[in-house]
Parts: structure tokens; C-alpha cells; sequence
């Protein structure tokens, strides 16, 4: 089996940075020490660069099936694997929505022949699957995701009694997307007797409110309460909501998680005036009050994991008036980046980045031997360069979308290489399908 060993890397790892040498022997890390060294090996070095465990993405759109004029398995697959991503767990509201137990299989299959990195599927819950949902099983796929508030597409699950069913049944963790449509629609229609139609994205976060997202998220919350069930609410964007996590257990004692993404860490709603519809996400990015709550929860505890809920749509989609224009934007390509920038400021500490985007999602789903760089554990690794800066252009994008809300962006560090189960899928500027990627599997 191929060889490789990396040396004279800063290793950011398990609460600490250390300084050593990693052997690769195939898909998988056989040793981690000092000086280490093995002639059939070819040696790697860092030359004192940083190496993180390969991040783990717990939500992303990638489009495939049907929706590929956006993006596809494979284009977004390697945008992943130029921002350090290793992995990922993709959503079900494709087309056909993968609501049924086939259907998901098809695109398990469809990644095998396609993904550069890493790959698991949710199953969708509808409001009249809950049979399907029984049947899945914990150790092969990521979970049930149930959209309590309509997105993109048409899965969103309102009816009392099919949420009840599916909080009682459900054999593995429920992620959710919570927001009240009720509300939602009643703020809209406020705003649009208001204004007619010439709302645009300022007007998204008072749509999309802070008492839409906490409606919902406080109900599947009591839900899961009630049912015992594992739940995972996606996307937290509001101070209000963070009262419903806690941070006095381990996360592993933990019934109930939480997620933040990149663009609410990130960005507030007074950027909606330059960029508009490019930065339209549902839930809506909020007030800068909201974005440093859940940064703040993001460090103490409350927010167990950060993702990107990376979901591309063309430029002409996003160029649309504000009433058509679809939510959801390219992230993948720059989250690690994007939370290096958090620590260049001074925000939060290398490990921090490390638990949060690799180390707690692996826990959290118990994937079998990935988030942490240990001895036989799979070689999903990254190499940063803290100290090259990186400009986001056009032409260095990777996405099928061809544009990015970072576009002009200067992060403080690059991405050098990335290795999939000891393979380089991403080198020094150049990504590439390797065949090296697997499906994830689940303890549990």
C-alpha cells in the first residue's frame, strides 16, 4: 500500500497544536510522533504548516438529482475538497425529493461514480413517509431531515399529527429546518400591502423573522421532550432561540444539538444593502446582535457544531427581483477560511475550529473513524498555510454557480492540500477526482 509521511506539521488536534510527523500507509494514518521516518514512504514537508483534520460538512445542497443546472456531485464535491472539506452530509430536497429508501440508494450511487470527498445522504420526511422513515437504518445513512418551514423546494411538513409520528418513530437523529410558515406568510403579506412588490432582500430578515425561527424551533424542541427523540436543529440565526440549548452536559449526554453556519456567523442584515439576494439564506441572516449570540454560543457550548448549508443557485436566479429570487448561496469553497479569518481577528483559538467543524460533527453522528487526526483512523486531513493570504475571484471558483457572497474577499490563510482516505484530491491550487471518496458509515 502507498505510503506518505508528512512531516514538520503543526498539528491541530484534540484541544492542542503540537508539532509531528504523520505516516499514511493507504486509507488510513498508522503512526503519529517525532522524527518518525520509513524508507518506502514518500515524505511530505509541511514545513511547520498547519494540519487540521479533514472538516466534516453536516449540511449541504449539492443539486444532484435534477437540479444540476446549479451545481452537481461532482463540481461541488471538489469546491469542497479545495476548502478543506472532507466530507459531507447532503439534503434530500433534490428532484426527485428523496423521500423514499430507492430513491436515496440512487444517490449513494450516483456519489460513488462522482464525489471527490467523502459522502452520506439524509432521508427526507414528508407527511406521509413515516413508514420509510421506520425502516432506515441508523447505521448507513446521516438521518431524517424534516423541514418544519418551507425552503427550497416542497417538503415541508405542517400537518400536527405527521410531526408527532414522525418525532415517536423515527429511528436516528431528526435535523430540522425551523420556521413558521404561518408567520412567515402573514409578515409577507404585511410588508407587501405595505410596499407592493418592490420588497427587496432588506426586507428578508423581517419576513423570515426571529419569531418565525423561535416558533418553530421552541415546538420541535418540546417535541422532542416529549418523544425522547435525538434531535439537531440546523441553522440557528437568532439570540432568542440559544435559550434552548444547554451547555452544562457533554455533548455526548446531549439529546438535543444545534448548529450554526458560516453565514450567520459572518454576516448581518445591514450587508443585505450591498449584496441583496446574494446573501439570502432561509433562516434569514439577522441583526448583528443575532450574529454575535451565536457566535458567542458557538464558543461556550450552546451550538455544538458550524457547516455551511452550502446551496448554489445560477447568477440569473439571484438576480431576480426579490419575490422571485431563490434563497440559498455557495459557501463550501471557503468555510475553513472563513472560520481561520475568526482566529486571525483574534475571536477564537486553532482546536476551537477544529471541535467545532471536524471533531463534534463525528461525535455527534458517530461516523466511524473520521474527525480527528488518530492512529487508524482514516488519512482525512488538511494542510493550511496560515500566512498566504487567498483572494476570492471568479476564476479561482470551483462551484457549477460560477459566483460566491466572498467574491473580493481576502481571507488570511490558504488551503494546500487535501488528502480523502490518504489520497490528494486538492494540491497547491489544483483539485481533481481521485476515486478515493467513501460512503460514511455510522456506530450507532
Amino acid at each position: 500500500m502507498k505510503k506518505q509521511l508528512i512531516v514538520n506539521a503543526n498539528i491541530v488536534n484534540e484541544g492542542r497544536v503540537q508539532q509531528a510527523d504523520v505516516l499514511i500507509e493507504g486509507e488510513y494514518i498508522r503512526k503519529i510522533g517525532a522524527e518518525l521516518s520509513d524508507p518506502e514512504a514518500e515524505v511530505i514537508d509541511a514545513g511547520g504548516k498547519y494540519l487540521f483534520p479533514g472538516v466534516i460538512d453536516d449540511q449541504v445542497h449539492f443539486r444532484e438529482p435534477g437540479l444540476t443546472r446549479k451545481g452537481d456531485l461532482a463540481t461541488e464535491s471538489l469546491a469542497a475538497a479545495a476548502g478543506g472539506v472532507t466530507s459531507f452530509m447532503e439534503m434530500p430536497n433534490t428532484s426527485p425529493a428523496a423521500v423514499t429508501l430507492p430513491l436515496l440508494e440512487q444517490k449513494f450511487e450516483l456519489a460513488a461514480m462522482k464525489s471527490a470527498v467523502n459522502y452520506t445522504f439524509y432521508l427526507g420526511a414528508s407527511e406521509d413517509n413515516l413508514e420509510e422513515i421506520k425502516k432506515a437504518d441508523p447505521k448507513r445513512i446521516a438521518g431524517i431531515k424534516l423541514f418544519m418551514g418551507s425552503s427550497t423546494g416542497n417538503l415541508v411538513v405542517a400537518d400536527g399529527s405527521a410531526l408527532e409520528g414522525i418525532f415517536r418513530e423515527a429511528p436516528m437523529l431528526i435535523a430540522t429546518h425551523c420556521e413558521d410558515d404561518a408567520l412567515i406568510k402573514q409578515n409577507l403579506d404585511h410588508y407587501k400591502e405595505l410596499h407592493g412588490e418592490e420588497i427587496d432582500a432588506t426586507f428578508h430578515p423581517k419576513i423570515r423573522s426571529e419569531e418565525a425561527c423561535y416558533l418553530s424551533s421552541s415546538l420541535a424542541v418540546s417535541l422532542a421532550k416529549k418523544y425522547n427523540s435525538r434531535l439537531h436543529i440546523l441553522h440557528i440565526s437568532t439570540a432568542k432561540e440559544l435559550a434552548l440549548f444547554r451547555n452544562d452536559i457533554p455533548l455526548k449526554d446531549k439529546k438535543i444539538t444545534a448548529e450554526a453556519c458560516i453565514h450567520h456567523l459572518w454576516f448581518s442584515e445591514e450587508d443585505y444593502v450591498e449584496k441583496g439576494n446574494f446573501i439570502r439564506w432561509n433562516p434569514a441572516i439577522k441583526t448583528a446582535a443575532d450574529r454575535e449570540a451565536v457566535f458567542a454560543a458557538m464558543l461556550d457550548g450552546r451550538i455544538d457544531v458550524v457547516a455551511t448549508d452550502h446551496a448554489p443557485h445560477t447568477l440569473e436566479e439571484k438576480q431576480q427581483p426579490y419575490l422571485q429570487a431563490p434563497s440559498g448561496g455557495p459557501l463550501i469553497q471557503h468555510t475553513l477560511q472563513a472560520m481561520l479569518d475568526f482566529y486571525h481577528q483574534g475571536k477564537l483559538d486553532l482546536p476551537h475550529i477544529a471541535k467545532m467543524m471536524s471533531h463534534n460533527v463525528a461525535d455527534m453522528f458517530a461516523i466511524i473513524k473520521r474527525g480527528y487526526i488518530r492512529e487508524g483512523y482514516f488519512a482525512d486531513l488538511v494542510l493550511v498555510d496560515m500566512d498566504k493570504p487567498y483572494t476570492v475571484h471568479k476564476d479561482n471558483l470551483l462551484y457549477k454557480c460560477g459566483w460566491s457572497p466572498f467574491e473580493g474577499h481576502t481571507f488570511g490563510s490558504s488551503i494546500r492540500t487535501t488528502w480523502v482516505n490518504g489520497v490528494r484530491v486538492y494540491d497547491q491550487g489544483k483539485a481533481r477526482y481521485t476515486g478515493a471518496a467513501r460512503r460514511l458509515r455510522f456506530d450507532r
